[in-house]
C-alpha cells in the first residue's frame, strides 16, 4: 500500500535504448506489484510494433502496461496528452492499490510530466489544426515555420524546423487563444508537480549499446519489420505524418521507394539509432538526481534486488 508524503510516490527507469530497461522492468514489476506506464513517444502509436520494439502481448498479460497503443499514426499525439494520460494512468493504478512504474527513454515526457503544469489544458481546435496540415501539405513545412518564426519567434528557436506536429500544435494554440504558447508557458497559472520520483537510470557501455542496436536492428528486419511498413503504407499512414518519418520507419520506407537498397536501409537505421542513443545519453545526465545501475559491471539480479528494495522504500511499503 503507498503512503501519502504529500506528493505521490512513483518510480521511473530511465536509460538510452538498447541498455536492458524493459527487461529490468519486467522482472521488477512483479516484485513490486506494479504496473508499467510506458514513457516512449513512439510507442504509443497502433500497428507500429516491431520497429518500436513494443513489448509482447504475453509480457503485457503477465504485467499490465499503459499508454500503448492509444493513438493512430495519423494522430497528434503531443506533451500535454501525454501528460493527461499518464496522471489518469497513475490515478488509476493507485486506487487499484498497485505500484506506478514509469519505463522509457523519452526525455522531453519525463521533463512534461514532472514539471510544474498549467493549471488549464491550452486550447485545441480540430479544425484549424487540419487547415494548418493542409496549408504544410500545399506550401511545405518550411512555410509554416517561417510564420511560427514571425509570431512566436522562442517557440520557434525550439523547435526543428521539420517538427511539423509541434510547429503546428504552436499556431494552434496562437489561432485559438490569441497569445503565443511561448506566452502561456512562462504567464499561465501553474500548479505544481505533484510526483515525487525516484529515478532508476540503467546504462552500459557504449560498445555493447552500439552491438545491441546493430543486433536488433537486424532482428526486426528479419521479423516483419518491411512488412510492417508497407501495410501501414498501404492503410495510407505514408510519410506525411510524424511517427513514420522516426528512424526505422524512415528508412523502410525509402526503400519500398526505391531510394535504397535493403542493406543502405539496415545501416542508415543502425546510424540514426546510435546518434538517437548518444542525444539520450546527453539528455538523461542532466537528470537528477539518478540512481544509475552499470549492468557491466553489476551482476542483473544483484541489481534487481536493490532495485525493488529501494523502490519499496521510496514508497512506503510496509
Amino acid at each position: 500500500m503507498i503512503k501519502s508524503r504529500g506528493k505521490i510516490p512513483v518510480a521511473a527507469i530511465i536509460g538510452p535504448t538498447a541498455v536492458g530497461k524493459t527487461a529490468i522492468s519486467l522482472e521488477v514489476a512483479p516484485l513490486i506489484e506494479g504496473e508499467v506506464i510506458s514513457i516512449d513517444s513512439r510507442q504509443v502509436y497502433r500497428y507500429m510494433d516491431i520497429g518500436t520494439d513494443k513489448v509482447s502481448r504475453e509480457e503485457r498479460l503477465h504485467t499490465i502496461h499503459h499508454l500503448i497503443d492509444v493513438a493512430d499514426p495519423d494522430d497528434t499525439f503531443t506533451a500535454a496528452r501525454f501528460v493527461e494520460e499518464a496522471n489518469s494512468a497513475i490515478k488509476r493504478i493507485i486506487v487499484r492499490e498497485k505500484r506506478p512504474l514509469l519505463v522509457g527513454g523519452t526525455p522531453f515526457y519525463y521533463n512534461a510530466l514532472f514539471a510544474e503544469m498549467l493549471t488549464a489544458s491550452l486550447e485545441s481546435d480540430p479544425e484549424i489544426r487540419k487547415s494548418l496540415l493542409q496549408e504544410a501539405e500545399i506550401k511545405g513545412k518550411k512555410h509554416l515555420y517561417h510564420k511560427l518564426e514571425e509570431s512566436d519567434p522562442e517557440l520557434a528557436s525550439r523547435i526543428h524546423p521539420n517538427d511539423l506536429v509541434r510547429i503546428v500544435r504552436g499556431l494552434e494554440i496562437l489561432y485559438t487563444t490569441g497569445k503565443p504558447a511561448s506566452w502561456w508557458y512562462k504567464h499561465g497559472k501553474k500548479i505544481k508537480n505533484p510526483y515525487d520520483v525516484l529515478y532508476i537510470g540503467i546504462i552500459r557501455s557504449r560498445q555493447i549499446a552500439y552491438k545491441n542496436i546493430e543486433l536488433r536492428a537486424k532482428g526486426q528486419f528479419q521479423r516483419g519489420l518491411i512488412d510492417e511498413v508497407n501495410w501501414l503504407l498501404k492503410n495510407g499512414f505514408d510519410e506525411r505524418f510524424t511517427p513514420m518519418q522516426g528512424f526505422g520507419y524512415k528508412e523502410v520506407i525509402r526503400y519500398l521507394r526505391g531510394l535504397y537498397s535493403i542493406d543502405e536501409a539496415l545501416a542508415y537505421y543502425i546510424r540514426a539509432t546510435k546518434a538517437f542513443y548518444r542525444r539520450q545519453m546527453t539528455w538523461f545526465k542532466k537528470f537528477k538526481p539518478v540512481m544509475w545501475y552499470d549492468l557491466d559491471e553489476t551482476n542483473k539480479e544483484i541489481a534487481i534486488n536493490d532495485i525493488v528494495e529501494k523502490i519499496l522504500k521510496h514508497m512506503g511499503a510496509e
